[in-house]
């Protein structure tokens, strides 16, 4: 294994995730950035000629089941919970919408 990932790396990618590692969490942190960089490089090596991209495996689970067999439901507009069955539920609301807490701080 050829390192790519230094402990530079390790900690910039940490700062911009909001992550905070302790000194003991960097260097095994590192060691699976590199292991997952290591196996994209191993399936970049694999010959996909003649292999047609997917957007999404389920569209290969639907050419294989046929589309009726396939699990998905057909994508149609339904009516949602009435307003003044939900809010009461809620943790809080301002009786329109749901509150929730700021979670970005930038």
């Amino acid at each position: 294994m050829t390192a790519k990932v230094t402990v530079a790396d390790v900690e910039r990618v940490a700062e911009l995730a909001h992550l905070k590692l302790s000194p003991e969490e960097i260097e095994p942190m590192q060691s699976d950035l590199n292991a997952i960089l290591d196996y994209m490089t191993e399936l970049n090596e694999i010959d996909t000629t003649g292999i047609e991209p997917l957007a999404q495996a389920s569209e290969l689970m639907a050419e294989q089941a046929g589309a009726a067999r396939s699990g998905l439901r057909a994508d149609r507009l339904e009516a949602s919970l009435p307003r003044s069955d939900v809010m009461p539920q809620a943790p809080e609301t301002d009786g329109a919408f749901f509150k929730v807490p700021k979670v970005i701080e930038r």
